[in-house]
């Protein structure tokens, strides 16, 4: 397993508008600034852009990309959303972070990795009229959530919890992060390192609590958006965690079947040992987004 590859080469930040005003958010950037192609690469519900810290740093060695980790407001190094709109933490406000930075970006052909929340932001943006996204890497999503997955998630996000040091926090990861597949210690410790804020009693994780309360005030149902995936038309990667209980075996099976699937447009790869979301840590995963990509050039 490759050691941890540094520290990404590049930090910026730009503004975004919500109902409360402006929001400033942030993100990392690797690879060639100056490519014509870009990689955006956004993480899930509770994550950050330090999650592809070894893939992008794999990206970036082809020299023909411009790869951007971005932390979706509420996560990170992004701004918090003040209490007063705590609802407007959802994909509304995620999409429209997401066109601003593609504008901040100059953004004319981007080849778009979410795992999660943000395969979902990338979705949505996929099946817009003269979309920038080019392709499509979805980790562990797709067009139907069960009912069952989000009272999971409405169960844990947001929970205000307190630890009282780095090792602490290491651990609880390992918990609640365990369907991520095998990681070694040292990306356990990268993410606890990067998922932890420091306050003056110990370590609260680094989002916003209120996400899950915007989460939790809405009921649990069943996510269906086959309507979006029936307007996509560029080329998609799935990859599914082989004992995820989020994307469904089934509704991968229709994935193939209609929207980009009946074009022939969809690829499908299965994560052994890993649940929801697979971790895109381990060389074998690089190496399969990675030539998929190279594919699409």
């Amino acid at each position: 397993m490759k050691a941890f590859p540094g520290d990404p080469a590049r930090r910026g930040q730009y503004l975004s508008l919500g109902p409360a005003g402006f929001h400033t958010l942030a993100y990392n950037e690797w690879g060639n600034f100056n490519a014509d192609k870009t990689c955006i690469c956004v993480h899930g519900l509770t994550r950050n852009s330090r999650d592809f810290d070894w893939l992008a740093a794999s990206l970036a060695q082809t020299g023909d990309r411009r790869i951007v980790c971005p932390d979706i407001v509420g996560r990170g190094d992004s701004d918090y959303l003040p209490p007063v709109s705590i609802h407007a933490y959802g994909y509304p406000q995620y999409i429209s972070d997401s066109t601003a930075l593609l504008a901040h970006l100059k953004a004319e052909a981007v080849d778009w990795i979410g795992t999660s929340m943000g395969g979902l932001i990338g979705m949505f943006l996929a099946a817009y009229p003269h979309t920038p996204i080019k392709s499509l890497v979805l980790n562990d999503i797709g067009p139907f959530i069960p009912k069952a997955a989000i009272k999971k998630l409405q169960s844990y996000v947001g929970n205000d919890l307190m630890f009282p040091t780095l090792w602490a926090v290491e651990e609880y990861l390992r918990g609640i992060h365990a369907p991520f597949g095998i990681l070694t210690d040292e990306q356990w410790r990268h993410m606890a390192l990067h998922t932890a804020r420091k306050t003056s009693n110990g370590y609260t994780l680094a989002y916003d609590p209120s996400i899950g309360k915007a989460l939790r005030s809405v009921e649990a149902q069943d996510i269906d958006l086959w309507t979006i995936w029936d307007q996509i038309i560029c080329p998609i990667l799935i990859i599914r965690g082989a004992e995820s209980d989020l994307l469904l075996p089934h509704t991968v099976e229709e994935m193939r079947k209609r929207g980009p699937g009946r074009k022939g447009l969809v690829t499908v790869i299965e994560i052994k040992e890993a649940g929801h979301a697979p971790g895109l840590r381990a060389p074998d995963q690089i190496n399969a987004i990675q030539n998929w990509l190279a594919k699409q050039a």
